[in-house]
């Protein structure tokens, strides 16, 4: 009968012992295929488990799931962003400053709030806020030039010429 000496977790030494007991100590979980052994007769420590008397006693390792990369979802451009973006062109370039500049703002805001609150989802940050940016400085500009025509009395011609190019 041969007798085994094992090192525990505690890093302590256990045995002289049966290969019984051992068995034991394996159905009970305190020995394992990774508990270090010498065998009586043997001349180095090996793993439990690498001895051919307790191979049986422990089930073959698992191999580990092999999952399919997960790529991330791809991101599209934010029609609010880009539409707020268009409607600030359309306000540096046509006469209905107002109007474009007004919808540029709102698109604008909503595409960057969309874009903010699902980043994984949606790009186009830059497009919003040059939506914006053309927006806010079409509406002022639009400011500036009625202010000026008032102030020098030429509001009533900005008026016939508006009324006599839209008619």
């Amino acid at each position: 009968m041969s007798m085994y000496r094992i090192v525990g977790v505690d890093g302590r030494q256990y045995g002289p012992v049966s290969g019984e007991q051992l068995r034991q100590w394996i159905a009970e979980g305190r020995a394992n295929a990774q508990t270090q052994t010498f065998a009586e007769g043997a001349t180095e420590w090996r793993p439990l488990g690498g001895l051919p008397e307790f191979a049986g006693h422990f089930a073959p390792p698992i191999p580990p799931t092999i999952r399919p990369p997960v790529s991330d979802p791809i991101r599209k451009t934010n029609s609010y962003a880009m539409a707020g973006m268009i409607f600030g062109i359309l306000a540096v370039l046509c006469c209905c400053k107002f109007l474009f500049g007004a919808l540029g703002i709102i698109f604008s805001l909503i595409g960057l709030s969309q874009i903010n609150r699902h980043p994984e989802f949606y790009e186009g940050r830059g497009l919003a806020i040059a939506g914006l940016i053309l927006s806010i400085l079409s509406l002022l500009l639009a400011v500036v030039l009625i202010v000026i025509a008032v102030v020098t009395g030429n509001f009533h011609d900005l008026y016939s010429n508006w009324r006599f190019n839209h008619s």
